[in-house]
C-alpha cells in the first residue's frame, strides 16, 4: 500500500471489507486517515459477516444511529476490499445533537453519581469503606456520619467489629455480627492470592562471600513465595522494611540473581514466622504467628463496647441500666451527708431532705452535662473532694455560740451555700473562656496516666476499709459481684450478657435481703454502734425522715451568707475538683468507646461543670459537684457507654428526690454493700488511664521517670497530709486562719491532683523537646483529636442537639 493506491484505498468515506491480522473480518467507513502514525478512523458498519450485503452497510448507516468508532493501525490489515464511495461521514448538516437524550443521560448519571456518593462515608479509614461495601452486597447499608446504619435499625459504630454491633432487634443485631465476621474473613483472605504464602523473619542477613563486603542486616522484612505463571518453580520476593513508620520497603529480587547461576550471595534468616498458610488446603508447618509477637495494636476508640455513646440499648434493658447506675451513685449521695449533716447539727430529718436536694440537683446537672456540656455519659453529683472545705465552714468559729441544733444547720448550710456559688464563678470562667482549653493543650497521654489512674486508684480508702466493717456483708456482695460478672457468663452462654451487664442489680438484691434477714434476725442486736450503723438495713433513719413527697427548691435553707476566707478556700477546692473531673472525661470518653475528648469539648464541660457547682449552691446540697467516680467505673465495668443510660438514670434521681419515701428505701443499703462495689468500679477508673500507656513509649528512660516520680508522688504526699490530719486533728498547714489552710491542705491531699500537676510539670519541662520526644509522649495520637475540626468523628460524639453548634461553635 504505497504512493497513490493508498491514497485512493485510504480516501475519507470509503466503504471497505477489512479482514485484520487477529482475525478479525468488518465492514467499515473511513472518517479520518493519519499518515504519519498510519492509524485508521473508522466507522464500523457491520462486523464478523462474510456477506458483503448492501442492505447490512445502507441499516449501519442510518441516519440516528449510535456510531461504533474504531482506531486501528494499518499495520493490522490483512487484506481489503474496496465496495464503494459512501456519504461524507464529517457533513456537519447531518451531523446533529439529540438533547433530549443528552439531558436525560445527563440526569440518570447525576442520580447515579449522588448514590455513589452515599456509599462513601467522610472522615472514615480505608478499612471502614471495605466493610460498608462488603456488607452492602448483602444488605441495605448507608452512612450515619461515621456509623454504618444496617437495614435502617441496626448501627455498627467505629472500629466495625461485632461488638460494635447495637440498635436493632437482638435478632438483627445477631444477624447482622454474622454477616459482618463474614465479610472481615473475606477482606482478610483477599490480602493473599491463591498458591502464596508469605513469611515475617526477624533478621534477614545479605552476604557476598567473594566480595569482603559488610553483610547486609535487615529487619524485619517479609519473604512472599508465589508460583509464577509465565516461568518454571516457585518466586521467591523478599519485602524489607527498615522504617515501619515511614513505610519504607527495600526488596531483593533473588530470581534475578540465581538465573545467572550467581551463587555468591547467601541469605540467612532467623526466627521466621507463619504470616498466613498455603492455600488450597495445605498447610505450613505450625509456627508462631507474626501478631503474636508484636505488640497490640493501639485504638484510639475503645473495644469490645456493648453500647457505645451514640448507640442506645432497646429501652427496656436502658431503663434497667439506668436505674443500676441510679442505685450506684447512691453510695456518694448518702455518705458525704450522713458524715457531714450530724455535725452541722442537722438530725434524721435534716439529713433526709440533704440526701433529697443532692439527688434532685445531681438528676438536673446530669442532664445539662449530657445535653449541653461535653455530651459524655458522666453522671455529676457529690464529690468526696469537697468535704474538707465544708468541714472547715461547719466547724467555723462563728457558728459554735448556736445553741439550737436546727439554726444550727440552717445557718451553717447558708455558709456553705454562700462559698459554694462564690466559688463555681472559677471553673464558669475557666471552661466558658476556653482558658481550660488552653491548659490542657499542654496534657499528653503520658500525663493524663497518673491523672486518671490516681483518680480511681486514690480513693482506696474508701473501698476494703470501709467494707471491712462489716466484712459478713461486705465480702460476699465483692466475691457474688465478680462470680456473676466474671464467671457465670461463660458457662451460661444464652444470659451472658444478662449477668455481664446487670450483675450490680442482682448481687445488690441478693446481698441486701441477707442484710435483712441478718438484721431481723437480731444479728446486730448487741453489736457495737459502729457496726450497726454499717450493716443493719433499719439504722440509717432516712425512711422515717424523709418526707412522702416534696420538691427541693432554690434557697429553703434561706439567703445564703458571704465569707471571703471560706469562699477563696471553696474555689481552690473547685479548681482540685476540676482537674480530676478533666481525668474522669478521659476515662468516659474512652468507656464510651468515643474518640479523644477535643479541649474546646472539655472547656464546654467545666463551664457547664461551673453551672452545676452554681445550682449546687442555691439549692443548698451541702456539697459541691463533679464527675461520679464510681459511675465512671461502671460504665467499664458493664461494657455500656450509652448517653440515653445515664440521662435515665437521671431522671430516676428526679422522681426519687421527689418521692422521697420511696427514694429512702433504696437510700438505706448499708455501706458496706457500696464499699464492696467500689473496690471494683474505682480499680476500673484507674485502670482506665493505665490503658493510656498505649500511646506512650514504654521503654523510653524519661517516660519511666515521669510516671515514677508522678506515681510516688501521687501517693505518697497525700497520705502525709492525710496521716498528718488523722493524728493531730489538722493538716501540716496551720494557722489561725483556717481558709488559708484549706487553700493548701485541700490541694496536696487529692492523689489525682498531685500526680496529674507532677506529671504534667515534668512532661512539658523535662528536656529534649524534639519530634522522637514528642512521639514518646504519645502526642502525635492525640494531635488530631485536639481540635473538634480535625477528626469527623467528634461531630458524631460532641455535636450540640438542636443544631445548636450553629451558634456555639466548637474549635
Amino acid at each position: 500500500m504505497e504512493g497513490q493506491g493508498q491514497d485512493e484505498d485510504f480516501a475519507v468515506g470509503c466503504i471497505l471489507s477489512i479482514k485484520t491480522t487477529l482475525g478479525e473480518e468488518f465492514q467499515a467507513q473511513i472518517i479520518a486517515f493519519d499518515r504519519a502514525s498510519n492509524l485508521l478512523i473508522l466507522h464500523i458498519l457491520l462486523g464478523f459477516l462474510s456477506s458483503k450485503s448492501q442492505d447490512g452497510v445502507k441499516a449501519g448507516s442510518a441516519s440516528g444511529q449510535k456510531r461504533n468508532i474504531r482506531l486501528l493501525n494499518a499495520n493490522y490489515i490483512k487484506e481489503f476490499t474496496f465496495l464503494r464511495h459512501g456519504e461524507d461521514p464529517l457533513d456537519v448538516k447531518k451531523c446533529f445533537v439529540d438533547l433530549n437524550t443528552l439531558q436525560a443521560r445527563e440526569e440518570a448519571a447525576i442520580r447515579q453519581a449522588e448514590i455513589d456518593a452515599e456509599k462513601i462515608g467522610v472522615g472514615v479509614t480505608a478499612e471502614a469503606q471495605r466493610i460498608f461495601n462488603a456488607l452492602s452486597k448483602t444488605l441495605p447499608v448507608r452512612w450515619d456520619k461515621t456509623a454504618i446504619v444496617v437495614m435502617n435499625e441496626v448501627r455498627v459504630s467505629s472500629p466495625y467489629l461485632p461488638e460494635s454491633v447495637s440498635g436493632g432487634t437482638p435478632a438483627a443485631n445477631e444477624r447482622v455480627r454474622k454477616v459482618l465476621e463474614l465479610e472481615k474473613r473475606r477482606l482478610q483472605s483477599k490480602n493473599y492470592q491463591v498458591g502464596d504464602m508469605k513469611l515475617m523473619f526477624d533478621l534477614l542477613v545479605v552476604c557476598n562471600v567473594h566480595q569482603h563486603s559488610a553483610p547486609i542486616l535487615c529487619a524485619p522484612f517479609v519473604l512472599e513465595i508465589s508460583r509464577c505463571p509465565g516461568c518454571h518453580g516457585i518466586t521467591y520476593n523478599f519485602i524489607i522494611k527498615r522504617d515501619e513508620d515511614a513505610n519504607q520497603a527495600y526488596q531483593l529480587n533473588w530470581p534475578a540473581l540465581s538465573s545467572r547461576g550467581d551463587k555468591s550471595f547467601w541469605i540467612f534468616f532467623t526466627g521466621a514466622k507463619e504470616e498466613a498458610a498455603m492455600a488450597g488446603g495445605t498447610t505450613a508447618a505450625p509456627q508462631t504467628k507474626q501478631e503474636d509477637l508484636v505488640p497490640h495494636p493501639v485504638k484510639d476508640q475503645l473495644l469490645g463496647v456493648s453500647y457505645c455513646i451514640t448507640s442506645p440499648p432497646p429501652w427496656p434493658e436502658a431503663i434497667l441500666l439506668g436505674f443500676q447506675h441510679y442505685l450506684v451513685m447512691l453510695g456518694t449521695t448518702v455518705l458525704i451527708p450522713t458524715y457531714l449533716v450530724p455535725q452541722m447539727g442537722g438530725g434524721k430529718e435534716e439529713k433526709a431532705l440533704t440526701i433529697q436536694t443532692l439527688q434532685f440537683v445531681a438528676g438536673l446537672n446530669t442532664l445539662t452535662q449530657t445535653v449541653f456540656g461535653t455530651r459524655l455519659p458522666t453522671i455529676i453529683g457529690g464529690s468526696y473532694t469537697y468535704v474538707p472545705a465544708t468541714l472547715s465552714i461547719v466547724l467555723a468559729g462563728r457558728y459554735r455560740d448556736i445553741l439550737d441544733p436546727q439554726e444550727k444547720f440552717r445557718r451553717t448550710m447558708r455558709g456553705v451555700q454562700g462559698s459554694m456559688i462564690v466559688a463555681s464563678t472559677l471553673q464558669i470562667i475557666v471552661g466558658f473562656s476556653g482558658l481550660w482549653r488552653n491548659i490542657i493543650s499542654f496534657l499528653s497521654p503520658l500525663s493524663a496516666v497518673p491523672l486518671v489512674a490516681l483518680a480511681g486508684f486514690g480513693l482506696y480508702e474508701l473501698g476494703f476499709p470501709l467494707l471491712a466493717k462489716c466484712v459478713e456483708i461486705g465480702l460476699p456482695q465483692l466475691i457474688l459481684v465478680i462470680i456473676f460478672s466474671q464467671y457465670l457468663p461463660h458457662f451460661l452462654k444464652g444470659a451472658s450478657h444478662v449477668l455481664d451487664r446487670f450483675s450490680v442489680l442482682f448481687t445488690i438484691v441478693i446481698v441486701w435481703i441477707y442484710a435483712h434477714i441478718l438484721t431481723v434476725g437480731g444479728a446486730y442486736k448487741y453489736a457495737p454502734l459502729a457496726t450497726q450503723m454499717s450493716c443493719r438495713t433499719d439504722r440509717a433513719g432516712i425512711i422515717s425522715g424523709s418526707p412522702w413527697i416534696r420538691i427541693p427548691y432554690p434557697f429553703q435553707w434561706g439567703a445564703p451568707t458571704f465569707d471571703a476566707g471560706e469562699s477563696f478556700a471553696m474555689m481552690v477546692t473547685s479548681f482540685v475538683a476540676l482537674v480530676e473531673s478533666t481525668g474522669l472525661y478521659v476515662v468516659v470518653s474512652r468507656y464510651s468507646s468515643a474518640t479523644p475528648t477535643p479541649h474546646s469539648i472539655l472547656s464546654r464541660g467545666v463551664g457547664w461543670q461551673g453551672i452545676a457547682l452554681l445550682l449546687s449552691g442555691i439549692f443548698g446540697t451541702g456539697n459541691g459537684s463533679s464527675v461520679s467516680v464510681e459511675n465512671a467505673g461502671l460504665l467499664g465495668f458493664t461494657k455500656v457507654g450509652s448517653r440515653r443510660v445515664i440521662q435515665i438514670s437521671a431522671g430516676f434521681m428526679i422522681f426519687f428526690s421527689v418521692l422521697g419515701k420511696f427514694g429512702a428505701v433504696f437510700a438505706s443499703i448499708p455501706p458496706s454493700i457500696i464499699a464492696a462495689l467500689y473496690c471494683i468500679l474505682f480499680a476500673y477508673v484507674g485502670v482506665g488511664g493505665i490503658g493510656l500507656l498505649q500511646f506512650c513509649h514504654m521503654n523510653s528512660f524519661r517516660t519511666m521517670f515521669i510516671l515514677a516520680i508522678s506515681f510516688f508522688m501521687g501517693l505518697s504526699v497525700p497520705q502525709y497530709f492525710n496521716q498528718h490530719l488523722s493524728v493531730k486533728g489538722h493538716g501540716p498547714v496551720h494557722t489561725s486562719a483556717t481558709w488559708f489552710n484549706d487553700m493548701i491542705n485541700v490541694p496536696f491531699s487529692s492523689e489525682a491532683f498531685v500526680g496529674g500537676v507532677v506529671a504534667m510539670i515534668l512532661d512539658t519541662t523535662l528536656p529534649p523537646k524534639d519530634v522522637p520526644t514528642r512521639k514518646d509522649r504519645g502526642m502525635h495520637w492525640w494531635d488530631r483529636f485536639r481540635s473538634y475540626k480535625t477528626d469527623a468523628r467528634s461531630e458524631e460524639f460532641y455535636s450540640l442537639p438542636l443544631n445548636l453548634n450553629k451558634y456555639f461553635p466548637s474549635v
